[in-house]
């Protein structure tokens, strides 16, 4: 059964390109589009994006559209293109602000650090991501989630948006993609969210995954040669009563990856949950 899946990513090559999420998000959308899926995907406009060279778009219905964040109401805006020699579409959410600086590097500083806010950026991001949805004249059957970069919108979505009529049948699909410092979440991101975490959840900083995995429908984690994820997640108390939604996918190359047989996998995992 084919869906209509809003993928969420902070990095399509060749727009943004950090490391494997890059390719990633380029091939697999596009793999899954050949499967019978409708797919559109979104990522933030960071400022080094040429507007030129990959023909972004206006469009009108997707200007300065409210939500809120921080307790305030604030908008955002979204241009369109292609992910090149395809027809997948995407959509750059501005802000000149939280993405505009970001350089290519995207989650650190030029001096190779972590952006002491990131967490807060993407939380805007994610939120601002499924505010735009009644906008798009499309209506998603399932959000997929790349990465601690999208671990809010599971949460976001339950406690913000499910009781509206346009989502309340939308599912969300998360993948893991990496277990690290960087899925440590600040407690004041969930709050200037709007987010209440759940109270099994100790201290200022959060598991990314701890969280999303109280409200996220399927969860999909990625081992790797010589990288055991789903051990590391299985480290984490509020895993444990959430592992019956989690599979598992091994990669056979980091470097070459058979994204043909990662595609597969989640046609897989997407048909079994639509049934």
């Amino acid at each position: 059964m084919s869906q209509k899946i809003f993928y969420l990513t902070t990095e399509i090559t060749p727009f943004a390109n950090t490391g494997t999420l890059g390719d990633y998000s380029a091939k697999v959308p596009l793999l899954l589009q050949e499967k019978g899926h409708d797919i559109r995907t979104a990522i933030p406009k960071y400022g080094y994006i040429s507007e030129r060279k990959y023909i972004l778009r206006e469009v009108i219905r997707l200007r300065s559209i409210p939500f809120e964040f921080e307790g305030e109401e604030v908008t955002i805006s979204a241009k369109s293109a292609f992910i090149p020699k395809t027809r997948v579409q995407v959509y750059f959410l501005e802000d000149v602000d939280r993405f505009k600086p970001l350089s290519n590097l995207v989650y650190k500083s030029k001096n190779g650090r972590i952006i002491s806010d990131i967490d807060e950026r993407f939380a805007y991001f994610n939120k601002a991501s499924l505010a735009i949805l009644p906008h798009l004249f499309w209506s998603p059957e399932l959000v997929m989630c790349n990465g601690w970069q999208s671990a809010f919108v599971p949460p976001i979505f339950k406690q913000i948006y499910q009781g509206e009529a346009f989502y309340e049948k939308i599912k969300t699909f998360m993948i893991i993609h990496s277990v690290d410092e960087y899925a440590d979440f600040s407690r004041s991101s969930y709050d200037k969210a709007g987010i209440v975490i759940p109270e099994s959840i100790k201290g200022d900083t959060v598991n990314a995954y701890e969280v999303a995995a109280h409200f996220a429908d399927k969860i999909v984690v990625y081992n790797y040669p010589g990288v055991d994820n789903m051990g590391k997640l299985e480290a984490l108390p509020g895993i444990k009563d959430h592992i019956d939604k989690i599979s598992q996918f091994e990669w056979n190359d980091v470097e070459s990856p058979d994204y043909s047989a990662i595609a597969s996998h989640l046609d897989e995992e997407l048909r079994n949950l639509a049934d």
